[in-house]
């Protein structure tokens, strides 16, 4: 099943893509890799989510956060490309936790990025990744994802 009919079998919505905050493009295409800056959980209405997992925020809602950003960031490639189809394969993910300093699960709450991309792209979906716990994110914002897409013409 295509990856733009799997979005539709699944029943996700997705937002529109976001705007740069700074200097810097959403998407740099190399060759045939697409470089996906970093993007935060922005639901449609405009609404971050805001908050350190571990204080703020529970491991769950930081997991949840982590897919909505995995929304945002379908949401600007299908942007770039015009089909989600044309991606050959997720490479490298990058995942940021706005977290307290005893927190410990970072890999979980990225699994919810992770997890949807799985869902949308299937084994294609399943790149390499880490999951690392920040002291803090631009606007507070709970989790920031990275990724890099294998994509052809």
């Amino acid at each position: 099943m295509s990856a733009d009919a799997k979005i539709q079998e699944l029943g996700l919505e997705l937002p529109a893509p976001q705007v740069p905050a700074g200097t810097y493009m959403p998407v740099v295409q190399v060759g045939n890799l697409i470089y996906v800056s970093g993007h935060g959980p922005l639901h449609a209405d405009g609404k971050q989510i805001q908050g350190r997992v571990g204080d703020d925020l529970t491991e769950e809602q930081g997991n949840e956060a982590a897919r909505l950003v995995g929304l945002c960031i379908l949401s600007t490639i299908k942007n770039y490309l015009g089909s989600l189809d044309r991606v050959e394969r997720l490479v490298k993910a990058l995942g940021m936790v706005n977290a307290t300093a005893d927190f410990r699960h970072h890999p979980k709450v990225i699994n919810g990025f992770s997890d949807l991309m799985v869902e949308v792209f299937g084994e294609k979906g399943r790149g390499a990744r880490s999951a690392v716990g920040m002291g803090s994110l631009p606007f507070n914002i709970a989790v920031e994802v990275e990724v890099i897409f294998e994509v052809r013409d």
